[in-house]
């Protein structure tokens, strides 16, 4: 573990250095106010989560179960991003991503696991995989104009407010949906996975959480709509592709709205999503002797679901944001996490108050629940590929995070978070149990 952490802090440190010796903004600042459209970009990130709980209440536990004593993990990840316009409204991204790292209990053992910069994908050793790789398309229909900044897979120059966007490739479906200002990316928001986005969206992705696949998106004033159409894994939570598209994949529709509240800022969006896959059902694996949903799996299995997400500004240092989350849960989870239905909300505060406007305080609340079905199976000693205490005294699981953020240089942030969860995989009789983490993030 020492070793584990010291690596990764010399590989953020490599990172960091040229940026601390940076006594101006970098030209990216520059070239987002004074060209019109950049040619090519470039830039990076890397996120160092220090993460671990103390020992809590457990009179029994399965092999899936969260470990009940006292332990201390660390995740690393480190991006480039590459970005390149070959041609008027073409622009081509290539994201290559370095991660080591394991996460608490082996990820294993919460339906909203603790940290989103783990996936199931344990190792302290180095690995480099290609994260994205897409080409978005633009076709402007006149309308209003504003600025893009140069950032991470986003060339600098205008957009129109008419607009249609193309994207296909290899890249995470939340890249496109269920965007939110306040609770959307863990390497600076908020660590949990219920919170980064629909929780009981169980959205198509690989184990470290990309896909194959397109959204077309179209912006008109106020409005944009969304469709989306992608891979879905060979089995469940693993990273093979089923190849076979036709009986396995994924879509989603979403509609948004922009509007404004007071004079403040807001959006609304609706999502329904269908998910086709060789799943197994949770009531015919009730039929085993202890219940095995393996032995259940199908082609032309469906799971089907909807989300309503908002955000809203409720004064300039001050929003707002909420979620709800629902699917029919008759299928097993197989690409996401075992939620069938959740609610979250929060308020996120910036520090200007205190003379730290760079600052973020956020706090968000969740409560994630199951179908009957998956709770009847849980409870008669079924496992999924996340949760399984070998039985189930049903409850909602409840979580209650906080993390500050530090603005301690352009490029750098350091966070303390802490979350509570109650009746961690939906069980009341263990728990409840706190997870604390420090997070170090650099981005250029």
């Amino acid at each position: 573990m020492v070793l584990m952490m010291k690596r990764c802090f010399f590989a953020l440190a490599c990172l960091c250095a040229p940026l601390a010796s940076q006594e101006t903004p970098l030209p990216i600042q520059k070239n987002a106010a004074t060209q019109s459209e950049e040619t090519w970009n470039l830039h990076g990130q890397a996120t160092v989560v220090v993460q671990g709980h103390g020992a809590f209440d457990s009179p029994y536990s399965g092999r899936n179960s969260f470990q009940s004593r006292k332990e201390t993990r660390t995740s690393f990840t480190s991006t480039l991003f590459m970005g390149w316009r070959p041609w008027k409204g073409g622009e081509l991204y290539v994201n290559s991503e370095l991660s080591a790292g394991t996460g608490v209990s082996q990820v294993l053992g919460l339906a909203g696991a603790p940290n989103g910069e783990i996936y199931r994908v344990d190792s302290p050793k180095l690995k480099l995989s290609l994260a994205r790789f897409f080409l978005r398309q633009s076709w402007d229909f006149g309308g209003s104009s504003s600025k893009v900044v140069s950032d991470q897979n986003q060339l600098a120059g205008a957009s129109s407010s008419h607009r249609v966007v193309l994207t296909a490739g290899r890249f995470s479906t939340l890249d496109v949906f269920d965007a939110n200002a306040y609770a959307h990316d863990p390497r600076t928001q908020f660590l949990n996975w219920a919170l980064m986005g629909s929780a009981a969206w169980d959205y198509p992705a690989d184990t470290r959480g990309y896909t194959w696949g397109f959204a077309l998106e179209c912006y008109w004033d106020q409005w944009a709509a969304r469709f989306g159409s992608f891979m879905e894994p060979k089995e469940a939570n693993q990273l093979e592709f089923d190849h076979q598209v036709s009986r396995a994949h994924g879509e989603v529709l979403e509609l948004e709205h922009d509007h404004q509240i007071g004079g403040q800022v807001g959006k609304v969006r609706i999502l329904a999503f269908a998910n086709h896959a060789r799943m197994g059902n949770y009531r015919q694996a009730l039929a085993f002797s202890p219940p095995e949903i393996v032995a259940t799996r199908a082609p032309g299995r469906t799971k089907y679901g909807w989300a309503i997400n908002t955000e809203q500004a409720l004064m300039a240092d001050l929003g707002t944001f909420a979620r709800f989350s629902w699917n029919d849960g008759a299928t097993e989870t197989w690409a996401f996490t075992e939620i069938d239905r959740s609610l979250s909300m929060g308020l996120q505060l910036t520090g200007t108050a205190w003379g730290r406007k760079a600052d973020q305080v956020s706090i968000a609340f969740v409560a994630n629940n199951l179908s009957q079905s998956h709770a009847d199976y849980l409870r008669a000693g079924g496992s999924g590929f996340l949760l399984g205490d070998g039985r189930l005294a049903e409850s909602s699981e409840r979580i209650l995070e906080a993390y500050y953020s530090v603005q301690a240089g352009t490029h750098l942030t350091l966070s303390l978070d802490a979350q509570r969860v109650w009746s961690p995989a939906y069980n009341r009789d263990r728990g409840p149990l706190n997870v604390f983490a420090m997070r170090l993030h650099a981005s250029f």
